[in-house]
């Protein structure tokens, strides 16, 4: 029997397996979270690649938490628009569509590969070739395709479809030039055959040498932005957390110049006075209360310019008390005002926790050849991109939602979580917070309760509140989009406990295909 013992919830089997096989093997929850970023990569190829980038929340025992960026980076320069390949496509969602921009254009530069070799320098006690093994099995033998992951593969089928590299990702092995369907088993070696070289040589490979100079030529040849002298200069950086207590609860999340966590903690900090417990869930009082104050760090965001491409400031002075006080005054007043992300938590029985948060964006089309790494659509997300394409500021980290989060609870108990989910990732973490400190509930509870969002002036709310609290909702929102039952465009928010007594608990949020496995 093992001695380890560790819990996870991610998007997918193999994803949280991966992690899994690596604790009781020896390693800590660092090790397991490098496991499943790997992992992620061959079951979840449409939200996480190593050509992305992405944020790790990690503490260490009883240490204070650190945030690791290793998000995506804008180049040094803006090539000519009449020079760049980038183009739109639409994604189709069933309920919705969103066009997305992709091409060589589209990629900004990744940080996944530098942010990977960092935290394992840092914070792991395996060797990488040991660690990256679950993930090259899985490459090399196979995974069978899940509705989920068919589901996602689907919505965004004209990337898959915008080049035989892409498609060679996801392609059926019963039926060439077609995306794999459900229950069919996908084999990605090349995919394998780069981790393996990665990490026998280092993240050089990629920042200075073959890899990085395939991307680079063919960005240049081909209409894209990024030169040698962007991957030469990529950095991780490492930023004390953004902190706010929240009732007896202590927070820490991603700090700016990242705008998810700011913007998390402002309509916590609105609604912390509103005591939503006294409230029945899902009733009229709790749901119009957080809607309203959704409503108001929208209208905050837009006041205070805080978006990912415009240069506004993600300033903690938003959190300033006589700010908040004027904010809280409007929302007691009634007052209106005029994607590809997955999540990885784990906890180990060290004390160790981590919550780190992936993106590829959709992808670009574009796959390095030999090693079955997309690149990014950074530059092409509207979600990133608000003031327009082409417009962004050169050589900056890009903001983002994405807010891996740990929670300290006033009886001890350790709460690790994040989400996907662009735009949603905030008002899911935000949501699930509320339903374990103002309602007490269990973590599977919390993460599965039916959740709104409020996007422009569209209220969207998941089946699950009684029709007369709709009606109610109705009275504060004129748009409102009742959702037939859960959906992965609330987020997918994979959280896991360590209690003060030691014992494990956790969910993946069934909206993504979550799953959460335990080592006893």
């Amino acid at each position: 029997m093992s001695k380890h013992r560790g819990i996870v919830a991610a998007g997918h089997e193999v994803t949280a397996g991966a992690a899994i096989e690596v604790i009781r093997a020896g390693g800590n929850a660092f090790d397991g979270a490098l496991a499943a970023l790997f992992a992620s990569c061959v079951a979840e190829p449409v939200l996480a690649s190593l050509g992305g980038g992405g944020f790790l929340m990690a503490r260490s025992g009883d240490a204070t938490p650190l945030l690791y960026d290793f998000f995506v980076q804008t180049p040094k320069q803006r090539p000519p628009l009449d020079s760049l390949d980038f183009y739109p496509i639409m994604a189709d969602f069933g309920t919705a569509q969103q066009e997305f921009h992709i091409g060589m254009g589209s990629s900004a530069t990744p940080g996944a590969i530098k942010g990977l070799f960092e935290i394992h320098r840092d914070l792991c006690r395996m060797p990488l070739r040991e660690i990256i093994q679950p993930a090259c099995e899985a490459a090399r033998n196979g995974i069978r395709v899940n509705a989920f992951q068919h589901y996602i593969s689907d919505i965004v089928s004209p990337i898959i479809y915008s080049s035989p590299q892409a498609l060679a990702l996801h392609e059926s092995p019963l039926r060439p030039g077609e995306i794999a369907q459900e229950n069919e088993l996908l084999r990605n070696p090349e995919m394998a055959d780069g981790f393996d070289i990665l990490a026998r040589e280092g993240e050089a490979l990629f920042y200075r040498g073959e890899m990085g100079r395939m991307l680079t030529d063919a960005c240049r040849e081909r209409g894209g932005c990024l030169t040698p002298a962007d991957l030469e200069a990529y950095r991780v950086e490492r930023r004390a957390p953004l902190t706010l207590h929240y009732h007896d609860a202590h927070l820490y999340t991603n700090p700016p110049p990242s705008v998810g966590g700011i913007l998390i903690a402002f309509t916590l900090a609105l609604l912390e006075p509103e005591k939503l417990g006294k409230n029945t869930v899902n009733g009229g009082q709790h749901l119009r209360r957080v809607g309203r104050a959704m409503k108001l760090t929208q209208a905050l965001r837009r006041s205070r310019d805080i978006d990912s491409d415009s240069g506004g400031v993600a300033d903690p002075a938003i959190l300033d008390p006589q700010l908040l006080e004027r904010y809280r005054q409007a929302m007691a007043e009634h007052h209106s005002f005029s994607r590809g992300t997955t999540q990885i938590s784990i906890a180990d029985d060290e004390g160790n926790t981590a919550s780190m948060t992936l993106s590829n964006g959709e992808g670009s089309g574009y796959v390095i050849p030999g090693c079955g790494i997309m690149m990014n659509n950074m530059l092409g997300e509207e979600d990133l991109n608000p003031g327009g394409f082409h417009r962004w500021p050169v050589d900056r980290r890009i903001a983002s939602m994405m807010s891996p989060s740990l929670l300290t609870t006033g009886s001890g108990d350790i709460i690790v979580l994040g989400s996907g989910g662009s735009n949603r990732i905030r008002s899911a973490i935000m949501q699930v917070l509320i339903n374990l400190v103002d309602f007490g509930m269990s973590i599977e509870q919390a993460v599965e309760q039916p959740r709104m969002h409020l996007e422009g002036d569209l209220m969207n709310i998941e089946s699950g509140p009684a029709d007369n609290v709709v009606r109610e909702l109705r009275e504060d929102f004129e748009k409102l989009h009742l959702w037939p039952g859960k959906n992965l465009f609330f987020g997918g928010a994979h959280t896991v406990k360590r209690g003060v007594d030691g014992t494990l608990s956790g969910c993946g949020d069934s909206r993504r295909g979550g799953v959460c496995r335990q080592l006893s």
